[in-house]
């Protein structure tokens, strides 16, 4: 992992939640696509921490269908079953991966004993 591309995951978390900025919102939607693991997880961590702030991001790159698997699996982290039937759609997508990763979300989602965060 480059130092240099974690300093921008963080700096662009602090731009995002500091002023609401969606570019740099975006751009660690973006790094979940990273070919550098480390960073994609940073990402990830930084998005789920974020919970329901994360949301309207991750519901923007779902319909975009943008790094579904990790998608799914941070909406069913944040835990809002509102989210259920969408993610229930992609349970039978032609992609194996997207699949797994929704159905996986379906589990977490029902094991929520609060059903939304």
């Amino acid at each position: 992992m480059r130092v240099g591309g974690a300093a921008k995951l963080f700096a662009c978390r602090a731009l995002w939640r500091a002023t609401g900025s969606l570019a740099a919102g975006r751009a660690l939607v973006r790094a979940l696509g990273s070919a550098d693991e480390d960073l994609r997880t940073i990402a990830g961590m930084l998005l789920a921490k974020a919970g329901k702030s994360a949301e309207p991001l991750l519901q923007e790159a779902l319909d975009r269908r943008e790094n579904l698997p990790m998608i799914l699996t941070l909406l069913a982290d944040i835990g809002d079953s509102r989210l259920e039937p969408e993610i229930r759609a992609f349970s039978h997508d032609e992609d194996p991966n997207v699949a797994k990763a929704a159905r996986e979300a379906l589990r977490v989602l029902a094991r929520n004993p609060m059903g939304s965060r």
